[in-house]
C-alpha cells in the first residue's frame, strides 16, 4: 500500500514548498500559475508530478491531480499544511485497520484556533461530512475513479460559488454509497500564513453561495436545511441578521431550482 499526496496551490516559483510542507511520499502539485509546464523528478527518493498550468479554480486543479495518481490512497492536501513525518504509516495503518473503508477523515492540528478533534473511529453520515475541509481527506484512489467521482468545478476558490468543493466531493462519495470514516489520528498541522482566498466575512454572498451549495447537495430538503443551518449559528450570524441570513439562502436556493 502507498500513498501519494495531491497538492493544490497557486504562484509557485520553485519547488521549495515540498520541504515546507514536509512531504514524506509520492506527490502531485498542482501548482496554478502564468505559464503550462509538467515535470517530473526526484525527492527524496520519492516521485514528484509537478504540474503548473494556466487556469484557475481549486476543483479544476485538484481534478488535474486525481486524473494522473497511480498510487493505492490519495491524500488531498492544501499548501498551508506542514505533515507530520509518520504521516504515510499512520494513513497506511488506518485502512489496514478499516479494510472495508473507501474514504478516512483524519485530524489536523490547528496551533491559534479551537476545533473539536476526532476522538474515535466513527463510519459518517451526510450530516457528519459538511465540517471537514480537502485536506483531511484521504482515498482509495480505485474506488473514487470506479465510481466517476471528481470535485465540482463551480465552487471552491477562483470559481463562481466561493466555497463547498469538499462538502460536495464528501457528499458524492455518500451518494455513491462509499464507507467514509473519521480516524483519530494527527497528520498534519495548518499553518495561519495565509488570509483566505475565498472567505471575505458574512457577506450576502456568503449566504447566497451557501444556499446554492445546499441547493446543489439536497435539493429536497434544501430550504429546510438552510433554516435549520442558521437557527444553529444564529449566534454566530447576529451582527449580519438571522432574518438576512436565511433570506439569501433562500435566493440561491432559488437560482438552483430555476426560480430566481
Amino acid at each position: 500500500m502507498n500513498v501519494q499526496v495531491l497538492v493544490a496551490t497557486m504562484n509557485q516559483t520553485d519547488h521549495s514548498l515540498l520541504e515546507k510542507m514536509n512531504i514524506q511520499s509520492d506527490v502531485i502539485v498542482g501548482n496554478q500559475c502564468d505559464r503550462n509546464e509538467i515535470e517530473e523528478f526526484s525527492y527524496k527518493s520519492h516521485s514528484v508530478k509537478w504540474l503548473s498550468f494556466k487556469e484557475r479554480g481549486v476543483g479544476l486543479n485538484r481534478n488535474n491531480a486525481l486524473m494522473r495518481a497511480e498510487a493505492e490512497i490519495v491524500l488531498f492536501a492544501d499548501d498551508d499544511v506542514v505533515y507530520e513525518t509518520s504521516y504515510e504509516k499512520t494513513i497506511e495503518q488506518a485502512f489496514l485497520e478499516l479494510p472495508d473503508a473507501d474514504v478516512i477523515i483524519f485530524d489536523l492540528k490547528y496551533p491559534n484556533k479551537q476545533r473539536k478533534p476526532i476522538t474515535k473511529v466513527k463510519r459518517l453520515k451526510k450530516r457528519d461530512c459538511m465540517r471537514f475541509g480537502a485536506a483531511r481527506i484521504a482515498a482509495r484512489l480505485n474506488s473514487i475513479k470506479l465510481n466517476g467521482i471528481s470535485f465540482n468545478l463551480c465552487f471552491g476558490g477562483g470559481t463562481v460559488f466561493s466555497s463547498g468543493e469538499d462538502t460536495l466531493f464528501l457528499n458524492e462519495c455518500l451518494k455513491k454509497k462509499l464507507r467514509i470514516y473519521s480516524y483519530p489520528a494527527v497528520i498534519a498541522c495548518l499553518q495561519d500564513e495565509r488570509q483566505s482566498t475565498w472567505f471575505e466575512g458574512y457577506t450576502d454572498k456568503f449566504f447566497y453561495d451557501k444556499g446554492v451549495l445546499f441547493a446543489v447537495m439536497n435539493p429536497a430538503i434544501a430550504y429546510v436545511a438552510a433554516l435549520f443551518h442558521c437557527t444553529k449559528h444564529k449566534e454566530m450570524y447576529s451582527e449580519y441578521g438571522y432574518r438576512r441570513a436565511v433570506k439569501q439562502m433562500f435566493k440561491g436556493i432559488r437560482y438552483v431550482k430555476g426560480k430566481e
